[in-house]
């Protein structure tokens, strides 16, 4: 039924993935039933007369694209570029010659004739790369547009005729070198919407409809919900607009080291039964890796795998799990326990609540989120850590459960560590409180395993570039464990009188004051999870 089904990699947030392993996963996709793959890439590619343009980034060769989209046509998967023509470039911007085309944040400046030799560079680089009719040319979530540099220069302008005149120009780039170009949707969908993306039922007008270019497919993204009928109403109003229709849906990479193959499957699956439903022909799971791509990819296949069957009509979990052990040679039920790290028996703010990265990185001694914290609730991980041991030996993506199962073992002693080092210190319970500095060492002597696990992890997906990230984070993870080991030893043996971080009254998190919540909630930043001070 479908004319494209495929994967988008995210290649732009940090980690790029070494050219072999795109093709790999592309051997290892094809082998579920997908027929495409698209190479999100901001600035993560060489650009012919730009050579900032993703510099010190990793970015990808020339040979190398070309490399990927040959070997990818030969098992029938095609590979389309998806780049950004407005938005999301803020890479760029640390450059100096890229500076004077930056209207606010990451978003270009339109109507700038160097914009558009930048774009036209960006076009033609990867129209000699890829053999694909389609070029996803990004234009989202650029909702600061013209009111930066371009509001200084012409003054205050209605925001949608820029992008429209904007989109004409970035068009007119790419039909020169006879590309199709697809968009996601949401710039033109908010208008008919009052600004909101996921209003059921927008109404389209003719006016509207017109205002999006002909030639210009639309995706429609959306990772978020699990009801089948507000995607068959989101389907339908975006046929409206009488334009190519695609479905951009997401497999959760993009909450930290662990995946979320739970909330894909109930958000993926009932999507796929609309899209099945609504005839929509061509989809893409985005695996994106905001905050780093501390995740592989690999993560979500039993998730890719059961996504493909529902979209196919096959609906039974036992014959989806049947079928995945015969088509990858691994186990569905062992390979849905990667996620377990971020599964708990307290409850949650929402579907995709990630404790194993904010907890990692919470501090021991300010703890201004172990109000959403249960005690005792690090039970739970040492018993994940061993199944995913034995998991390991089972698999031949053993490295992916070695991760998690370091990440588990941290997390079993570290995530209530500043409630017990917070009541003991106030109880004056100075054998709780020398054991608690016992157990920094071992939480110590656990990240640096899990560091190891992450950065064979890393080495082996991507290229070296963009691991520096993951060194300057775990290396004030440990350095700031053992400074709080170093102050609770000076209180015990009498050297300092007092620790002030753990004299102030914890407040819930939520702003309850001193009436806490208890639920985990969906933190993925680590510069807002690792302090409240400023970074």
């Amino acid at each position: 039924m479908n004319k494209r089904f495929g994967v988008m990699l995210d290649m732009s947030r940090n980690a790029v993935m070494k050219p072999d392993e795109v093709k790999k996963y592309a051997s290892v996709i094809k082998k579920l039933g997908y027929n495409m793959i698209q190479l999100y890439t901001e600035d993560t590619y060489e650009v012919q007369n730009e050579p900032y343009f993703g510099y010190m980034r990793g970015r990808y060769t020339v040979e190398e694209l070309k490399d990927i989209d040959k070997y990818c046509a030969s098992i029938g998967v095609e590979v389309i570029p998806c780049m950004q023509t407005l938005a999301h470039l803020g890479r760029i911007f640390k450059w100096n010659t890229y500076k004077g085309i930056n209207d606010f944040a990451d978003i270009l400046l339109a109507d700038n004739e160097r914009t558009y030799q930048l774009i036209e560079n960006m076009i033609k680089t990867l129209r000699e790369c890829f053999k694909s009719e389609y070029i996803h040319i990004g234009m989202d979530e650029a909702h600061m547009l013209g009111l930066g540099n371009y509001l200084g220069i012409h003054g205050y302008q209605n925001r949608f005729s820029i992008l429209k005149k904007h989109l004409e120009r970035v068009l007119e780039i790419v039909k020169k070198y006879n590309f199709k170009p697809i968009m996601w949707s949401d710039m033109f969908y908010r208008l008919a919407s009052n600004g909101e993306y996921y209003a059921r039922n927008a109404e389209i007008t003719d006016e509207i409809k017109n205002s999006c270019p002909p030639e210009v497919g639309l995706v429609y993204w959306d990772y978020y919900h699990d009801d089948k009928a507000f995607y068959d109403d989101m389907i339908k109003s975006h046929k409206k607009f009488g334009r190519e229709l695609w479905f951009g849906g997401g497999a959760w990479t993009w909450t930290g080291f662990t995946p979320n193959n739970r909330w894909s499957l109930d958000s993926m699956l009932p999507a796929m039964q609309s899209c099945r439903e609504n005839d929509v022909e061509n989809i893409f799971i985005t695996i994106w890796g905001d905050d780093g791509r501390e995740c592989s990819p690999y993560a979500v296949l039993p998730s890719l795998h059961a996504i493909h069957c529902y979209y196919t009509g096959t609906t039974d979990m036992g014959s989806i799990k049947s079928s995945f052990k015969e088509l990858t040679g691994e186990d569905f039920d062992a390979f849905m326990m990667l996620d377990t790290a971020d599964v708990s028996d307290q409850k949650i703010s929402g579907k995709q609540a990630n404790p194993s990265k904010f907890m990692l990185y919470s501090d021991i001694l300010s703890g201004f989120l172990d109000s959403c914290i249960t005690p005792g609730s690090g039970n739970l991980y040492a018993d994940y850590a061993a199944k995913l041991k034995d998991y390991s030996g089972k698999s031949s993506f053993a490295y992916l459960f070695e991760t998690q199962a370091a990440l588990c073992e941290v997390l079993s002693l570290k995530v209530d560590l500043g409630i017990r080092c917070r009541k003991a210190y106030k109880e004056n319970d100075r054998t709780e409180l020398s054991k608690a500095v016992s157990d920094i060492g071992t939480v110590i002597a656990g990240t640096e395993k899990l560091y190891k696990a992450l950065r064979s992890q890393w080495f082996k997906e991507n290229k070296p570039q963009g691991f520096d990230v993951q060194d300057q984070r775990f290396g004030g993870l440990l350095l700031r464990l053992k400074s709080c080991q170093e102050r609770l030893t000076e209180y015990l043996e009498g050297r300092a009188e007092s620790i002030p971080e753990l004299e102030e009254k914890l407040l819930d998190f939520y702003g309850n004051g001193e009436d806490f919540e208890k639920k985990l909630p969906l933190l993925n930043n680590w510069k807002e999870n690792v302090t409240v001070n400023n970074i």
